[in-house]
């Protein structure tokens, strides 16, 4: 099992609700498949540096999770297909990465708390 993140951009007309579903959809997608979920991040709708789809913003969201190497390809195969999402990016995670994102999160917590 590697660590892995993911960053996605969805498109900045869906409602809030459609951009819930949409983010619950892909993370029961990688559950099904053994995924284990570590962290979910929703960064909001920000503006983009360039136009995409000549959309000048788009919601942003982060997804940390454990899986299965062979699941990747089937992931960003279902992100292809969905029309609701602009760009996505998919890294695996170092240790030293790990170790960021960890201290990212908790830092992420104390300021919510």
């Amino acid at each position: 099992m590697n660590h892995y993140e993911t960053v996605f951009i969805l498109n900045p007309v869906l409602s809030e609700e459609q951009t819930k579903e949409t983010v619950l959809k892909y993370e029961k997608f990688l559950t099904s498949k053994g995924a284990k979920m570590i962290s979910k991040e929703d960064w909001g709708l920000k503006k983009l540096a360039y136009p995409i789809q000549k959309k000048k913003s788009g919601f942003y969201h982060l997804l940390e999770y454990t899986v299965d190497a062979t699941i990747i390809s089937d992931l960003e195969l279902q992100f292809r297909r969905d029309e609701r999402f602009m760009r996505h990016l998919t890294v695996r995670l170092d240790k030293h990465a790990v170790e960021w994102a960890k201290k990212r999160r908790d830092k992420l917590n104390k300021k919510e708390v």
